[in-house]
């Protein structure tokens, strides 16, 4: 019987750094993915409680070498939430697949809904594990298209994601260790709201009954990777947060355990060996490429292709770490996770 968690990172006035594959230095993401957080909090973890207890975890992990381990633990990407008064809007990615009810003619709102590339949990749930898809929401969709809408959807944030956040150029000057001469340059930095109503990002958790004996250690890390800085930038003091570890919350609750579903959505990035033909049957996904440096020798280490969050399949997938140490580095293995962690939906078959 596994056991769930809501984390919430709150990097109040800390600015952040979350580069991402493709993006220049100048530019940055409004949120770290679930590899990414996964290689933070192991590394932290090493430094916590030394090489020996970090190579432990790391054996109770699938991979291609031990394919039917049960992973301790699964971690979703980190998404945005923010507070408005009493109430906290999670947002959640939206899957590949229709929702079902979802006409078939969507001409004049079709742009409008493909925007909405992360969707409040109560629009979410009632889309993919309620009844649906329905008129109001249609009208609504057009209203928001033609102008601006004042219904439902608009009410409980559907349209205002952007909201949370801003993201801002800071420049900046290098330099050069030998000529000493100075090079001007700007970095890209997202500011989450902070005061009465404050934004941030947060994550679901998922401990086995392994993992639940690992819950204190895990927690001391975080808390640690929080005083450290998550992302890039962190000699600047950014990516620096602090840390809610909460039961899950009842409407979570029904969430995870909602049982009439026939796909699961990825809350994660995924990645297993092998993938079947059959597995991708009636499967709608994107892919994304993952890479980077290793930050102690600043080797690159190898390129991997994932399946990305909002990618849907008729069965639940599982994911392995994959090994990603570059040629020629021997001082340690390095993974990524492609451990993933899925929500049950109902979605239209075609």
């Amino acid at each position: 019987m596994s056991v769930w968690r809501l984390v919430k990172l709150n990097f109040g006035r800390s600015p952040a750094h979350f580069g991402e594959l493709g993006i220049g230095i100048e530019q940055t993401s409004d949120r770290v993915r679930s590899d990414a957080l996964f290689s933070a909090w192991v590394s932290v973890y090493a430094r916590l409680f030394g090489k020996n207890a970090v190579e432990e975890l790391l054996q109770i992990f699938p991979c291609e070498k031990r394919s039917q381990l049960i992973p301790p633990l699964r971690i979703s990407s980190t998404f945005i939430y923010r507070q408005e008064n009493e109430h906290t809007i999670y947002y959640l990615p939206r899957p590949l697949k229709f929702p079902i009810n979802y006409p078939n003619e969507e001409l004049e709102f079709f742009k409008t809904y493909k925007k909405l590339n992360y969707l409040p949990l109560e629009v979410w749930q009632r889309w993919y594990q309620g009844e649906g898809f329905i008129g109001a929401d249609t009208e609504e969709l057009i209203a928001e298209t033609n102008g601006k809408s004042n219904g439902h959807l608009r009410q409980v944030g559907t349209f205002d994601y952007k909201k949370a956040v801003e993201i801002d150029q800071i420049p900046k000057i290098a330099v050069d260790r030998v000529t000493r001469a100075t090079n001007l340059y700007h970095t890209g930095f997202v500011q989450f709201r902070s005061g009465e109503n404050p934004s941030g990002l947060y994550f679901l958790l998922q401990l086995s009954p392994e993992g639940e004996k690992l819950a204190d250690k895990l927690k001391a890390t975080l808390h640690l990777l929080g005083e450290e800085g998550l992302g890039g930038e962190r000699s600047s003091s950014a990516g620096r947060f602090q840390v809610e570890w909460l039961e899950l919350p009842e409407t979570w609750q029904k969430v995870v355990n909602f049982s009439a579903g026939n796909y699961h959505t990825l809350m994660s990035l995924f990645w297993d060996i092998p993938i079947t033909t059959e597995f991708l049957n009636n499967a709608s996904y994107d892919i994304q490429e993952r890479g980077g440096w290793i930050a102690e020798n600043q080797l690159r280490r190898k390129m991997v292709r994932m399946f990305s969050e909002g990618s849907v399949f008729i069965a639940p997938p599982a994911g392995k770490l994959v090994d990603v140490t570059p040629q020629g580095f021997k001082k340690h293995r390095i993974y990524r996770s492609g451990i993933s962690l899925s929500l049950p939906i109902k979605a239209k078959d075609k």
